[in-house]
């Protein structure tokens, strides 16, 4: 096993990384901007160095100083965490260099799935059903002809794309030539690259991902799904799993479509395959994420692995210590994303200081989080702060704690998607597992936008206090709004647009 890790990323991710060195014995190197001098992630490693200025161009993305503060501490390995570095197929070369451990999978299986063209074809091959749809577009005509083939509406996507950037909807084929420009500028100034493609749009599917595992022996087994639909413009918010909607014959099919996937890809490490899933329980490949998700501890928590660990076992050389048949549910994990983004406003970012942090506890609680109170959220980089995350014997369970989680975690100073969470979880709809990845903007942006601005004490509008005591037996009248909803109202000013999501 490594002595030392060097991690390069910051907030929550950091310190789940940290906090596993910890576990293995293995010191921890940490990596901070300037902006970033007190986070939790830098108090909490061995050692930190700073690698330059706030913005992530200056500091994060700078490979060539993290690998020399990498040569400088005497890290044997690196892990880039999500987001910045971490599906940098040329990083991962540049750490093989430098006789660094890369804990990911190698340059060329990132750079293949990192490509939604090549990744669909390899699906293809692999017998994966995936969406009708295009090889990169080289002419309009061309595109013209295959849309009226595919039949509208559909996609125009970024074939480097993700997060919903480079993505456009296409209901007529009078509309493709401007999509087409927009989303190869988009796709161009985000990822570098301006090549789009075609796919069909499924209406109203289920997101659901499969995590899988890999090591350098041949030896892939998938650690179960997660149901990953409620999201807003393509960007999560709450994952679960299981998925409410899979059952076992399904579950079977699309793990096993996930395994051989990864396994024609030449895949090592952790990765999640990523699927659409119609009303008729037909799945189609979406694309490969090569790194660990933000939703990780959800896996964890149901199935008892520690995915973090386990990247290091792997990473060092080592067989998997598990088979498929060991891979188990164990009762049922929620995670919310905790963001620094006002859903009453459109979910615009807020940036400030925490003045007030008290999370939830108790049983079944998990608490993942990159701040603490008196730390500055700043503009400039994603705006998760913290995941809550909930187990529980099964999703009646799960949604009970949740309920009584969100309403007891108290943040103030920066307006967060805590309001948010607290109404999702009265809902109904939600409540009885009848969603896809459409549910949020069809049914919640025009309710929080026209939502009046609560304060601590005030009544919930009657109808959400209706909501809110679904199957929990409470008088309407009882119900008010908690103090982390009050959070959201105290505004420093909206922030220039944060970084990559994932």
């Amino acid at each position: 096993m490594f002595k030392k890790i060097l991690i390069a990323n910051r907030g929550e991710i950091a310190v789940r990384i940290a906090r596993a060195c910890r576990d293995y014995g293995i010191r921890s190197v940490a990596v901070y901007s300037e902006a970033d001098r007190g986070s939790l992630h830098v108090r909490l490693a061995d050692e930190a160095r700073c690698i330059g200025p706030a913005p992530s161009s200056e500091s994060y993305l700078r490979s060539e100083v993290i690998l020399e503060v990498a040569k400088d501490t005497g890290a044997e390995a690196v892990h880039p965490g999500y987001g910045f570095l971490a599906e940098n197929a040329e990083f991962a070369r540049e750490c093989a260099e430098a006789g660094l451990v890369f804990i990911g999978p190698s340059p060329e299986a990132m750079q293949l799935m990192g490509d939604k063209a090549q990744a669909r074809a390899m699906a293809e091959r692999a017998g994966v059903p995936v969406v009708p749809g295009t090889a990169p577009i080289e002419r309009l005509d061309a595109a013209i002809a295959a849309g009226d083939e595919i039949g509208f509406p559909l996609l125009v996507k970024a074939t480097a794309g993700g997060g919903g950037k480079g993505m456009r909807l296409v209901t007529s084929s009078g509309e493709l030539a401007d999509a087409i420009e927009q989303a190869s500028s988009e796709a161009d100034s985000s990822f570098g690259n301006p090549s789009v493609f075609l796919e069909k749009f499924i209406d109203r599917p289920r997101h659901i991902e499969f995590q899988i595992v890999a090591d350098r022996h041949g030896n892939t087994i998938h650690l179960l799904e997660r149901e990953c639909s409620i999201q807003r413009r393509h960007q999560k918010l709450i994952e679960e799993s299981p998925s409410p909607f899979v059952d076992e014959a399904l579950r079977r099919r699309m793990g096993a479509a996930a395994v051989a996937l990864a396994t024609s890809a030449g895949y090592e490490n952790a990765g999640t395959v990523e699927f659409l899933v119609d009303a008729e329980r037909n799945f189609y490949f979406l694309e490969m994420n090569a790194r660990l998700q933000v939703e990780h501890p959800v896996t964890e928590l149901v199935t008892g692995v520690d995915l973090v660990g386990l990247q290091f076992v792997i990473a060092a050389g080592s067989k998997l210590p598990i088979v498929q048949a060991d891979v188990v549910s164990r009762g049922w994990a929620m995670e919310l994303r905790i963001t620094a983004e006002d859903p009453f406003e459109n979910f615009i970012p807020s940036a400030g200081r925490i003045d007030f942090l008290r999370a939830a506890e108790g049983p079944g609680i998990r608490h993942d989080s990159g701040v603490f109170a008196g730390c500055v959220v700043t503009p400039h980089y994603d705006p998760l702060i913290a995941k809550l995350v909930i187990a529980g014997d099964d999703r009646r369970h799960v949604l009970q704690r949740a309920r009584r989680a969100v309403r007891e975690y108290q943040i103030d100073g920066i307006a967060t998607t805590l309001p948010f969470f607290e109404r999702m979880l009265a809902d109904e709809r939600f409540a009885s597992g009848d969603m896809d990845v459409s549910f949020v903007d069809r049914h919640w942006m025009s309710e929080m936008a026209s939502a009046p601005s609560p304060r601590r004490g005030e009544l919930l509008p009657a109808a959400v206090a209706a909501a809110a005591v679904f199957q929990q037996g409470a008088s309407a009248s009882t119900v008010r709004v908690s103090r982390s909803s009050e959070s959201a109202w105290k505004r420093l000013g909206r922030s220039e647009q944060m970084g990559e999501r994932f």
